[in-house]
């Protein structure tokens, strides 16, 4: 699934990335260490972290798009951020466990 095709309830994408990339599963966590050690390449990154540090760990790690939880606004300068790494942003109206379930759901009838 390209990360344009990325919808399901409850989900808003605030900042598109200007070249599609493909999604191939989900990473949730709200630890960035913890992303810099276990996120894989093309993974979209869950969190409620919607500051620019997500934004750099998310482009470090090669993530797909980047996803902040519980409708957590992202600011001008994080989508700024996000549209210099070419990365695809979020907004999730459910919580983190709600979110995973849903993008596997859909990444599963892709």
């Amino acid at each position: 699934m390209k990360t344009n095709e990325l919808k399901f309830t409850g989900l808003q994408c605030v900042q598109p990335a200007s070249v599609e990339k493909e999604i191939t599963g989900g990473y949730t966590s709200d630890l960035m260490s913890d992303v810099m050690a276990n996120m894989k390449e093309g993974e979209a990154l869950i969190t409620i972290q919607a500051h620019k540090n997500s934004v750099a760990v998310a482009a470090l790690m090669g993530a797909s798009a980047l996803i902040f939880c519980h409708s957590r606004p992202a600011s001008p300068d994080v989508l700024a951020a996000a549209a210099k790494e070419n990365l695809a942003v979020y907004i999730s109206s459910g919580s983190q466990y709600e979110t995973s379930i849903a993008l596997f759901e859909a990444l599963k009838s892709a």
